[in-house]
């Protein structure tokens, strides 16, 4: 997904007091009981101590072209996770970011998460610890259960959906059921060791949506400290222009998550940063080819600064992401450069030299 880029030194400066004014005025939602309580540095610093140098990709399938299709009963691939999941393991890859949906659930809650139990067993045999995404303000407004729409030629992520979508997120009436959803997925799975991390929003704000993601954003962290799994929860910075979300996201975060996809001098500024925290860092969205977001140049200053690094695309398929945000190619030819992606359909890498670096970074031969 794209982020915004206005990085002026000023604004650094800014960041800077915003983070330190955030760990200062933890406030509870609403005045409601809180069970679970946000991570000291001491705690995430050990839990982050506890893992190898996080590394993967943000994870869906070839064959599907947003989440519902990758969830769904009637569309779930197990036989194509487990090959590419598979792929992920022999690069040295121990994560994947993989993105939920409450649409799905709705349809049928315990179906679902057996396809979730389902997918963790498959992760686990290749030695991968994902972390699981909940809402999400990219891309089409209105998810709509059952056959996904054909991808568009050429075009960038024609398909994804936001969850749960727009108006919905902002009508509250439909809180009790999102909370039910959230609740249910992360008691089910609250203690399964399994599970790397949950990401509870993804870019709030994105879509024009800005500051109004506030209240839903409140309440999935309120819903998921009532819960209160053993895994952290977070959810990733991504545009420094939405101050009131950055102070929120930044003081409710057990582990800071944050998406760049800046060129390396400039990714490292921010890294800076956030490190003024004191909050172990992983970047969950990163490398955009055309951009200069590349693994050549991007991916050991994360492993030099013991940043967490989850790339987005994994290999090419439905949802296009080898063409780049703004650059469509109606003919459906190859783009000149790939923007996201590590591997075609077949398996075979789009660059060799790049998995070969992702294999030296994680220590493989």
């Amino acid at each position: 997904m794209r982020n915004k880029q206005p990085f002026l030194c000023l604004f650094f400066l800014l960041l800077i007091v915003t983070v330190m004014q955030a760990q200062k005025k933890k406030t509870q939602v609403n005045n409601t009981p809180i069970i679970g309580t946000v991570w000291s540095v001491e705690k995430a610093t050990a839990w982050y101590s506890q893992h190898k140098w996080i590394t993967g990709a943000n994870y869906i399938p070839a064959t599907a072209i947003n989440q519902l299709e990758m969830w769904q009963a009637e569309s779930f691939d197990p036989a194509t996770i487990d090959k590419e999941l598979g792929w992920a393991q022999n690069i040295g890859f121990n994560t994947m970011r993989v993105f939920l949906h409450s649409v799905a659930w709705k349809q049928d809650p315990e179906g679902f998460k057996k396809r979730v139990d389902q997918f963790l067993g498959i992760a686990d045999k290749h030695q991968i610890q994902p972390l699981f995404v909940f809402f999400d303000d990219c891309c089409n407004k209105e998810p709509k259960a059952g056959q996904q729409p054909v991808p568009k030629t050429g075009v960038h992520n024609s398909g994804w959906v936001q969850d749960p979508g727009q108006p919905a997120s902002f009508d509250t009436t439909t809180y009790p059921q999102l909370e039910q959803y959230v609740k249910d997925v992360l008691t089910s799975f609250a203690h399964d060791k399994r599970i790397l991390l949950w990401d509870l929003y993804n870019e709030p704000g994105n879509s024009g949506k800005k500051d109004a993601s506030l209240t839903l954003l409140s309440k999935i962290f309120q819903w998921a400290r009532e819960v209160n799994p053993d895994q952290p929860i977070s959810a990733g910075l991504w545009d420094w222009n939405l101050e009131k979300l950055n102070a929120f996201q930044l003081s409710h975060s057990d582990i800071i998550t944050y998406h760049d996809y800046q060129e390396a001098s400039l990714h490292k500024q921010v890294i800076q940063v956030l490190k003024s925290n004191g909050k172990p860092l992983i970047c969950t969205e990163y490398m955009a080819r055309t951009r200069n977001s590349r693994f050549s140049t991007v991916l050991p200053v994360l492993k030099s600064e013991q940043v967490g690094a989850i790339n987005w695309g994994f290999v090419a398929g439905k949802t296009n992401t080898i063409y780049a945000w703004d650059s469509p190619y109606p003919d459906g030819s190859q783009p000149t450069e790939w923007f996201h992606d590590i591997f075609k359909k077949d398996g075979t890498p789009y660059r060799e030299d790049e998995v070969n670096l992702i294999k030296k970074l994680n220590d493989l031969k």
